[in-house]
């Protein structure tokens, strides 16, 4: 199915609330000062650029209002992520809020995000990444019980290889099948179970509530050192350390660096 083509008022309302707020300044100056100082030979022409200055605060006040819904939006994702009891909740949350969680995520981590904003889930590409000049092409699955299979991950490396993006990212509340976990092994796609996700989110919520001190050198860098992922939180499920916490590399079973906490 085609997508529709979106107006200009639903197109600001999916970009960041500055850009309309630009958007409403660019055209009040246009519409008020600059249209009419232009010299106009035709009488028609000329009678409807002088009569754009009264139209000026009018037009500037409707392309504010996209501006102002995307400012909502914008604070209601950041509560949601903030709001979020990872542990408990993140499986009860519907499918979209489930894909505006992994992109406030993703925001904090200093990506420029772009979301599917179509309404209804979308089996291709949900969230798009930038970041350094890398492109990267994310998945969201909200499955509670099914697992994620291998048709799936070779369906994203085919639209990465399309999109020539840098990688893909397929990420679920649930679990990925070993299959899928093999096809994974030796390309540019991240897969990010339930319990990885978890310990993600874990790690954004806490550094927005208890930020470095610069005054300290940090103790540890949520960076792996063997390969560059995201270190995340684990638990220990077995042995003698059962229980206690870790740092783990989030490309686990392909690396599998840790780090005490």
């Amino acid at each position: 199915m085609s997508r529709r083509n979106k107006g200009i008022l639903e197109l600001l309302t999916e970009l960041p609330w500055w850009i309309g707020v630009i958007f409403s300044a660019i055209s009040y100056i246009g519409l008020k000062w600059i249209i009419p100082a232009i010299k106009i030979n035709d009488p028609f022409l000329k009678g409807f650029s002088q009569a754009l200055p009264n139209m000026a605060e009018t037009v500037a006040i409707i392309l504010l209002i996209p501006a102002l819904i995307s400012a909502f939006h914008a604070w209601r994702k950041k509560r949601l992520l903030d709001d979020l009891n990872v542990k408990n909740s993140i499986r009860d949350l519907s499918w979209k809020e489930f894909e505006e969680i992994i992109a406030e995520m993703f925001r904090r981590k200093g990506y420029t995000v772009i979301e599917n904003a179509d309404f209804g889930p979308d089996g291709g590409i949900d969230v798009t990444l930038m970041k350094n000049g890398s492109t990267f092409l994310v998945q969201c699955k909200h499955w509670k019980k099914q697992k994620v299979g291998v048709n799936i991950v070779r369906e994203m490396f085919g639209v990465m290889t399309a999109e020539n993006a840098t990688g893909v990212m397929i990420i679920t509340s649930g679990f990925f099948t070993q299959e899928a976990q093999n096809f994974s092994n030796d390309k540019a796609i991240e897969l990010i179970d339930g319990d990885q996700l978890s310990s993600l989110l874990e790690v954004v919520q806490m550094s927005k509530k208890k930020p470095p001190d610069s005054t300290t050198k940090r103790k540890f860098t949520d960076t792996c050192p063997q390969c560059g992922n995201q270190l995340v939180i684990r638990t220990a499920k077995r042995g003698q350390y059962s229980g206690n916490k870790f740092y783990g590399c989030s490309s686990f079973p392909r690396c599998r660096f840790t780090k005490a906490i």
